[in-house]
């Protein structure tokens, strides 16, 4: 999105890993008269840049819903898709289909559902607040007349909590055809309801309990995922500290070495669970969204939270990913793989680690235990 730009900037999200969407390549323009005049104007062509790709972004998706909706109808008899009709995210029909959602109601899961909805699919949206996920409820049902969406409750950090709602869900009967773990925090500094660091229990330490107990009911579907929404900032871990899986821990690293710990122990987790389901009709799958301007960033500065957005991609661009590896047919052979814009990537040579992978299942088995 920002890619064309010369200005440099460190992407929290990113990292110093090159060529990711979001992040500003290139040199720092050379110095001379200007100062701060001179920023100041190419901070507005910059502004001026993100609202044209927003407009471009927003009739791109009045197309794609175009799309969708005569790709729909061509089910039940109405409109066929036109030929050569070339959009970013898949249109597949996704009736009958069942996807389980954290953090939906703001930023990517947002995003995602509303995108999963738009093909037919059920969504599931796990979040702590139902006050907050009504809007998105009604929006859904709104936009698209007989979408199936409902809310469950879902604090992923209280393991309480993330029993409760698999045992309430589970209990239901619905189906489960795809998990998304999509919520996540970062630079917070607080311990759980469990007493575990708040970063790593929301993060990793209940996704990881959420997907043991809603994983039979995964198995049933006759092509089960589970997708964890990672991030590219794994890449800067050089190794993992396990006291940060102890009761009580109070991590001595920064908000975001952290967050780039947990983020590591997502893929590290899709591999080893790919590992486990081998041979089953379940398949995993990690991911970089992008450098996405979403709510996670909430506990930085208001002027850095600004100022990153100026960067980052939109909630939208961010869900694209996370649609692809939910859905996308040519996908349903791999499993235990890392995405990066659509597009199968090397990890962090740590998240390629088998023994590393099982350490990891044991000690978080025993935190949840």
């Amino acid at each position: 999105m920002w890619r064309r730009r010369s200005l440099h900037v460190s992407d929290p999200q990113c990292g110093h890993v090159a060529g990711q969407p979001g992040v500003l390549a290139g040199r720092r323009r050379g110095g001379g008269g200007g100062g701060a005049q001179s920023a100041r104007r190419r901070i507005r062509r910059i502004r001026h840049a993100g609202d044209q790709d927003e407009e471009q972004h927003r009739d791109r998706r009045r197309r794609e819903d175009r799309v969708v909706q005569r790709q729909r109808g061509k089910h039940h008899g109405g409109e066929p898709a036109p030929a050569g009709s070339v959009i970013r995210v898949n249109t597949a029909d996704l009736q009958g289909r069942t996807f389980f959602v954290t953090g939906a109601n703001s930023g990517i899961g947002r995003a995602l559902v509303e995108a999963l909805a738009a093909r037919g699919g059920a969504v599931v949206l796990a979040t702590r607040s139902e006050e907050r996920t009504r809007p998105v409820l009604s929006a859904i049902h709104s936009r698209y007349p007989g979408a199936r969406a409902q809310w469950v409750s879902l604090d992923v950090s209280d393991l309480t909590s993330v029993r409760r709602a698999a045992q309430t869900f589970l209990a239901s009967g619905h189906p489960v055809d795809v998990l998304v773990n999509n919520a996540g925090i970062a630079g917070t500094r607080a311990l759980s309801a469990d007493g575990y660091d708040l970063t790593y229990a929301t993060n990793h330490i209940g996704p990881f309990l959420l997907t043991n107990l809603l994983l039979p009911r995964v198995r049933e579907s006759s092509q089960g995922r589970v997708v964890n929404v990672a991030s590219a900032a794994h890449m800067m871990v050089k190794r993992i500290d396990w006291s940060v899986l102890e009761r009580r821990a109070t991590p001595k690293r920064s908000g975001f070495a952290d967050y780039a710990v947990t983020k590591l122990m997502n893929v590290l987790h899709a591999k080893e669970l790919a590992r486990r389901v081998g041979g089953t009709r379940v398949t995993t799958y990690a991911l970089h969204p992008g450098a996405v301007a979403s709510n996670i960033w909430r506990a930085l500065p208001r002027p850095l939270q600004w100022f990153g957005k100026l960067f980052m991609l939109s909630n939208e661009q961010g869900a694209d990913t996370p649609l692809y590896c939910a859905t996308a047919p040519e996908l349903a052979t791999t499993s235990g793989r890392y995405y990066d814009r659509r597009r199968e990537v090397r990890p962090n040579p740590l998240a390629e680690d088998e023994a590393l992978a099982k350490e990891l299942w044991a000690r978080t088995e025993a935190a949840v235990a």
